[in-house]
């Protein structure tokens, strides 16, 4: 699916990405097909249920993913470069330098044996072939960046000595360490208590804006979305459903998947006693997919066409599409149209 970003050449663009999954039994198609672009500058959100391919998505982007298990399809290029043609030793100079990532568990992304400090200032002296002293100088400044309290001391702390939020903001200051051009956020904010949610959404805002970041954002919770994006991309069973301006998608969602998101939400209920709405079923399987929409089946809306085969894009909007049966197909479009012009006339 088109990802209708911001006229100029993207920072970041995939061109029918797939990932599949290989072992002793059926591969898995985790990512079918996904078209991203992102701008400079640019936040998009990756906005789905689990399971729908938001960090497969993530990782593929940076190769992350086991290659013995993982097989990457279509093309992947960052700020001009083929990923997927990148060599080892070329690998780990793009990781941190041109693309960063902030995992959803810093507890587990850090050495438990090495503290923090050491660690971030080990990323600065192997991209930037500094001393070491200038890395611990650097990893000291984005401690004060991040605002973490006592950086000094800090930085001499193993990861198990911080708070959740902290460790959080030391894993922004890592991210960040060597300047990336692109930040990937795997929903960093998915294992903190609310306070501290709203103090990193609002830290990650303000670097991004300050720096210049290109962001993609991954959540599965649409406040958080509304909060960081410029533009939002639903995915569900590997695939972009719908993609548009974050107001756009938000005010008009087009594809029934999203208004179940948006309708799901618990500020989205006004009067007490009454009880959330749910998107009824559950997410596919993904070795056994429908043969039309994945969506259908959970969809109540849903028509003998949806199963006929994957729907195409379609125009909800200017710079907003749905892969939807229930929107006007391009054909239809064109026929208003020239009703509209026949009738003028």
């Amino acid at each position: 699916m088109s990802s209708l970003s911001p006229a100029g050449a993207p920072l970041v663009e995939t061109k029918n990405l797939t990932v599949d999954f290989v072992g002793t039994g059926k591969p898995v198609r985790a990512v079918a097909g996904v078209d991203l672009t992102l701008a400079p500058g640019e936040v998009v959100a990756l906005l789905g249920e689990s399971g729908s391919g938001k960090s497969v998505t993530l990782r593929a982007l940076m190769r992350l993913l086991p290659e013995k298990r993982a097989k990457i399809g279509g093309s992947i290029r960052v700020d001009g470069r083929d990923v997927t043609a990148l060599s080892r030793r070329e690998l780990s100079a793009f990781r941190g330098s041109t693309v960063a990532m902030i995992f959803q568990e810093p507890g587990l992304a850090f050495d438990p044996v090495y503290r923090v400090g050491d660690q971030i200032a080990e990323a600065v002296v192997r991209h930037e072939r500094v001393s070491r002293a200038a890395g611990r100088a650097r990893a000291l400044a984005l401690f004060e960046r991040v605002r973490i309290p006592s950086p000094e001391q800090r930085l001499d702390n193993y990861p198990h000595e911080m708070s959740g939020g902290m460790r959080q903001r030391a894993m922004i200051a890592l991210a960040l360490a060597c300047r990336p051009k692109v930040l990937l956020a795997d929903e960093p904010t998915t294992a903190l208590d609310a306070t501290v949610q709203i103090q990193i959404l609002l830290l990650l805002r303000e670097l991004q804006r300050e720096l210049g970041l290109a962001v993609i954002f991954v959540t599965h919770d649409i406040g958080v979305a509304t909060e960081v994006a410029d533009r939002i991309a639903v995915m569900y069973a590997g695939r972009i459903v719908e993609s548009g301006a974050c107001r756009d998608v938000i005010r008009a969602p087009a594809h029934p998947y999203t208004r179940g998101l948006l309708a799901s939400r618990a500020d989205h209920v006004f009067t007490k006693g009454t009880r959330l709405e749910t998107i009824p079923g559950a997410p596919p399987d993904l070795t056994a997919l429908p043969p039309g929409c994945a969506f259908a089946p959970r969809c109540a809306q849903a028509r003998p066409a949806c199963n006929a085969g994957v729907p195409e894009e379609r125009t909800a909007s200017p710079h907003h599409v749905a892969r939807c049966l229930l929107l006007p197909a391009p054909a239809e479009d064109g026929a208003c149209h020239r009703a509209d012009a026949t009738a003028a006339a």
